[in-house]
């Protein structure tokens, strides 16, 4: 399948450019002179269209396409990088030149060759685009809209967003073959407001997939997704305030990962430990959480939006273990930092577009289920809060202290969940959250494919999921 994949991509990135294999090798040996570890193009060619409904009207659908080639040399830990948007030779060359003079005033190091296996292809090389109709794009949105104002009269606004993403990616590197990979992403956002007795609450509910728009049609996830939407709105309209204080907390299963994501994975990527900033540097193999943990970042799961069948590097989307049973056993590596800290890169190479730098970035990352019922985490708390679902949140990576928003939470009392409260906010810090974890359920759920990852202000889709989860001790800030 990669072959048929890369004949794809070389014809709509290279001989649509009029470019050559042939001119794409010189430019590669022209920068991968003495003192350069690592030397590589990274073509693209990006498509994306949204469609949405505000109020009952659709508005216009529009379209997007961004192409460019982005040019690097790694020398050491010192990286010259140019990009283009014009794909003709000349532009190129003078990016490749300008590549070329920053990096030379690095220190070269040993490199470590990625992984040269052929990469197993984790989605269909499809057009996203156009795997419906445009009729069928607003029939879509239109019946989602009708139907959700049909479940509750307190409906006041209902939007609803569509959106499709193709990807075509060609990387040329010093050591390797040409590499290409076809990724369709897609997405459904529906948002509701109710409103009664003067009080308005808002609920949110998104899914998507690395898949064609179909997804949509060969199921009920739209109606789904408008009923999730307007059940959380129903729980902020009873909600109550949240108390505050130090107590028990049962995190719920699927997008609660975001905390882990936010509060753990950040820390566990290669280039905050080479540079010794991460709470987890220099501490592979001792324990850093309990021993129920068992953390892993999986860029090879089918059809999933942070899945990668390879990174924006060339190497392979991996399973890579990241902690197990409570041990740190290793980090995410993009080829520069996996050089530098003397391992293999892990398929976590990852850039917003031709104009960013790649660096370590997750993809999948979830913890593993454990032994635990749902129902038997619930019946240990005696005073706590249940959180199903996290808004936003901040997280510091040298220290590992995070702020995390719940958009929705319940009281447990005497281990039965009783009222909805608004406004909890969960501090704390991720190595000491990862060590009061008691209780990991056997319900490991994903999220339901909205995730979005930001980084130096690079932006990469990505999923998280997890078990339900009880941390025996963290602080709440409430407004009770």
């Amino acid at each position: 399948m990669q072959t048929t994949t890369l004949n794809t991509v070389k014809s709509a990135i290279l001989e649509s450019a009029q470019l050559h294999e042939a001119d794409v090798s010189k430019i590669i040996k022209s920068i991968h002179t003495k003192g350069i570890d690592i030397a590589d193009l990274y073509f693209q060619i990006n498509r994306q269209e949204s469609w949405s409904m505000e109020d009952g009207k659709i508005k216009e659908g529009v379209f997007s396409l961004d192409k460019g080639v982005g040019v690097r040399a790694v020398s050491g830990d010192k990286t010259g990088f140019a990009y283009s948007d014009d794909l003709n030779l000349s532009a190129i060359k003078e990016a490749a030149s300008a590549t070329r003079s920053i990096a030379r005033h690095g220190k070269s190091v040993s490199m470590k060759v990625p992984l040269s296996k052929e990469p197993k292809e984790r989605y269909s090389a499809i057009d996203p685009l156009n795997s419906i109709s445009d009729q069928a794009k607003i029939d879509l949105i239109t019946e989602i809209n009708d139907v959700a104002r049909q479940l509750d009269d307190r409906i006041e606004q209902v939007n609803i967003s569509l959106s499709s993403n193709q990807d075509m990616i060609l990387i040329a590197t010093a050591n390797g073959p040409l590499l290409a990979d076809i990724r369709p992403l897609v997405r459904l956002n529906v948002s509701v407001i109710l409103e009664k007795n003067n009080r308005r609450e808002q609920g949110y509910a998104g899914g998507g997939s690395r898949s064609g728009l179909d997804y949509f049609l060969d199921n009920t996830i739209g109606i789904d997704l408008a009923k999730e939407a307007i059940r959380q709105a129903s729980v902020q309209m009873e909600a109550l305030a949240a108390p505050a204080g130090s107590m028990p907390i049962v995190l719920g299963s699927g997008w609660p990962g975001i905390l882990l994501h936010e509060a753990v994975g950040h820390g566990l990527e290669g280039d905050f430990n080479r540079k010794g900033v991460s709470t987890f540097s220099g501490r592979v193999g001792d324990q850093v959480a309990s021993s129920l943990c068992t953390i892993v970042d999986d860029g090879t799961i089918p059809n999933r939006r942070g899945s990668l069948s390879i990174d924006d590097e060339g190497v392979p989307g991996q399973y890579n273990v990241l902690i197990q049973d409570g041990v740190l056993k290793g980090y995410m590596q993009d080829r520069m930092n996996a050089n530098l800290m003397n391992v293999m890169p892990t398929g976590n190479g990852r850039r917003e577009s031709y104009a960013h730098i790649p660096m370590p970035r997750m993809t999948n990352t979830y913890m593993l289920a454990g032994p635990h019922e749902h129902e038997e985490i619930i019946a240990s708390v005696k005073h706590g809060i249940y959180a199903p679902n996290f808004s936003g949140g901040q997280v510091d990576i040298t220290s590992g202290k995070f702020v995390f928003s719940a958009s929705e939470a319940y009281m447990i009392e005497n281990g039965k969940v009783t009222y909805p409260v608004k406004g909890a906010m969960l501090i704390g810090d991720g190595p000491d959250v990862l060590g009061k974890i008691s209780m990991v359920g056997n319900n490991l759920e994903l999220d339901a494919g909205v995730g979005t990852c930001g980084k130096e202000g690079q932006s990469v889709p990505v999923g998280v999921g997890q078990p339900t989860l009880k941390i025996d001790k963290i602080t709440v800030g409430g407004t009770a």
